[in-house]
């Protein structure tokens, strides 16, 4: 059966069993035999064929995603098995979004290599979004809408967004009691068209669209609206996990009762992806790590969001 679905898989990327047979050393009937019986199997015909084209059905069209699944969660079955009674050891490559991965990645990392002492790790720290299969990337951690693909996703959180400002800033201007008098102050916005998910929108207000907030500064770092924010420049509206510490220390302050951004405005979250068998067991290994120095293991919020349970 297994052998089947790899060469289904291998006629849907390739388009004809001519070039599967060619590449894999095979007869083209040997490999029509195998699409033969996985119908079979299946009770669904996966191709409609004739001599000059063949096409995937509407059910193969549909049985793609499961069949990759299938091979895939073999692939880590037999890579976990392997590696059960052995110390992990090698090199994982990973990679994670500059501030983020400074903040949070970088200490879990350190932490890692203290508890897998014959493990190396290569961080790469970068806002690109790479192609982890190009690159030979292992894990790597993205924060947003995750695109339909082939790669496998663990969710580490979800992500909040929390209007914030000085107290300075907060001294020296009218009262905000509500997300409409945003409009009315200086808000440090992102340099992105149109607005990102989920930005400066709020539950009952404009419809769920962006408030149409403007500001003396725009910028497209997250951290150099941060640092404004802190010297008292305007109000911004940014990740829990960004502004965690300074929130701690008294030096922002939630507006709005820690009103966020409510979650049918923003979806995105914090996932950390993998390719399907590649360095499986150290990559199964490191995200269960990450899990569980964040926090969010046993579905608990990760530990970034202390500080707005007693703000």
């Amino acid at each position: 059966m297994i052998d089947a679905l790899n060469t289904f898989l291998a006629v849907v990327a390739q388009g004809s069993f001519s070039k599967v047979a060619q590449s894999g050393g095979l007869a083209v009937s040997s490999v029509a035999r195998k699409i033969d019986f996985l119908e079979r199997e299946l009770g669904i015909p996966l191709f409609n064929r004739s001599t000059r084209v063949l096409r995937l059905t509407d059910a193969g069209e549909q049985f793609i995603p499961r069949a990759r699944s299938i091979v895939a969660e073999l692939a880590d079955a037999k890579d976990v098995i392997a590696s059960a009674n052995s110390e992990p050891r090698g090199v994982l490559s990973v990679t994670a979004p500059c501030s983020f991965g400074r903040r949070h990645v970088a200490p879990a990392v350190a932490a890692f290599l203290n508890r897998y002492p014959l493990l190396e790790i290569d961080l790469q720290i970068s806002d690109a979004v790479i192609d982890i299969a190009a690159e030979r990337v292992d894990v790597a951690i993205r924060i947003g809408v995750l695109p339909d693909s082939d790669l496998l996703a663990t969710r580490l959180s979800t992500q909040r967004r929390i209007v914030c400002a000085s107290p300075a800033y907060i001294e020296r201007h009218e009262a905000l009691s509500r997300p409409e008098d945003l409009l009315q102050h200086n808000c440090l916005t992102l340099r992105s068209a149109p607005h990102r998910v989920g930005w400066w929108c709020f539950d009952g207000v404009h419809q769920g669209k962006p408030l149409p907030v403007r500001g003396s500064l725009r910028s497209d770092d997250s951290d150099v609206l941060l640092h404004a924010a802190l010297a008292g420049v305007g109000v911004a509206h940014l990740a829990t996990w960004l502004i965690a510490d300074d929130v701690a220390a008294g030096r922002l302050i939630p507006l709005f009762g820690n009103q966020v951004t409510q979650a049918q405005f923003n979806p995105s979250a914090i996932h950390a992806v993998r390719m399907p068998g590649r360095a499986v067991h150290k990559a199964r290994l490191f995200i269960d790590f990450l899990l569980e120095f964040i926090g969010s293991a046993e579905g608990e919020p990760p530990y970034w969001e202390r500080p707005f349970t007693t703000t």
